[in-house]
């Protein structure tokens, strides 16, 4: 009887596994996709990656998936660029850089780094990996976002309204006067998303954008140096299709060689990149029903 038991299953087993159609043998939990669009794997990724200058790795800020790949690219770069390693995020603003530098030399404990930067609500599960690999590995880890109060700024009174503050306000952003293309990729789009409003409302949210991704550039350029990589975390929205941060980069540093990793949602078993999906070094597609983390 026993005997019958285990068989009877291990039958089944077999039958979950095999016969029963679209079962765990099509699930897949990412797929990455090359310029071309063709299907690579991480190693690959990896390998080409290792050859540039920045990294923009965009991501949703929500997916679970894409910040296991951050945590395992960030790990695999830096077996091979070792110190020239260097990270930065959105998730950071410049006016925390002296308390996040302060955690990562162990002169500030976990509990008073929560209290002194504006943490993200999934700081714990999603970008503390990060910043607690670059501490064990004593890697630099830049803070390169405007403080989110001159962003505000700029959404309510416009670009010029920035010229009115002070000297030490001005530290934490890029240098003013910055450009605002409203034909970069991004800005269009979002030009289009808010029609139906004013057209000062719509000028002055693109330039709220705008002066993130021309800070985190900013940021980026001050603390790169040749031969050494420079690998940031940021929302897809902000390097998407070559605009945002990569436009801003190549305005400031034409000659730096720039790789942008894009995210896409799928549905399809397969993970199929979608047909309409503007293509860059890399994109990576995930399951629409990822796990969230907030």
């Amino acid at each position: 009887m026993e005997f019958m038991y285990k068989q009877f299953l291990f039958t089944l087993l077999l039958s979950i596994l095999f016969i029963i159609p679209g079962f765990s043998q099509d699930l897949k939990p990412y797929q990455i996709y090359n310029q071309k669009g063709k299907r690579n794997n991480f190693s690959k990724m990896i390998r080409k990656l290792k050859d540039y200058d920045v990294v923009l790795f965009g991501e949703f800020h929500d997916n679970s998936m894409i910040h296991w790949l951050q945590l395992k690219t960030t790990q695999a770069l830096y077996q091979d660029k070792k110190e020239n390693l260097i990270l930065g995020a959105e998730m950071f603003e410049r006016d925390n850089n002296l308390q996040l530098k302060a955690y990562l030399k162990g002169e500030l404990d976990a509990k008073n780094l929560k209290d002194s930067l504006r943490l993200w609500n999934n700081y714990p599960t999603d970008y503390a990996p990060l910043v607690e690999f670059a501490k064990t590995k004593n890697l630099r880890f830049i803070a390169t976002n405007v403080p989110r109060r001159y962003a505000q700024i700029v959404a309510q009174h416009g670009q010029d309204s920035l010229q009115n503050l002070t000297l030490e306000d001005k530290l934490w952003m890029v240098k003013l006067p910055y450009e605002v293309n409203m034909e970069t990729p991004g800005y269009d789009e979002m030009k289009e998303m808010m029609k139906g409003h004013a057209g000062h409302q719509i000028d002055n949210f693109v330039a709220a954008q705008a002066i993130k991704d021309a800070t985190m550039a900013e940021s980026i350029i001050e603390n790169f140096k040749a031969g050494q990589l420079f690998l940031h975390y940021n929302g897809n929205f902000h390097s998407k299709e070559y605009g945002g941060i990569y436009w801003y980069l190549k305005k400031y540093h034409p000659d730096l060689k720039i790789a942008v990793i894009s995210v896409a949602q799928s549905n399809h078993p397969k993970l199929k990149l979608p047909k309409d999906y503007s293509r860059t070094e890399f994109m990576i597609v995930v399951p629409e029903d990822m796990i969230k983390t907030y």
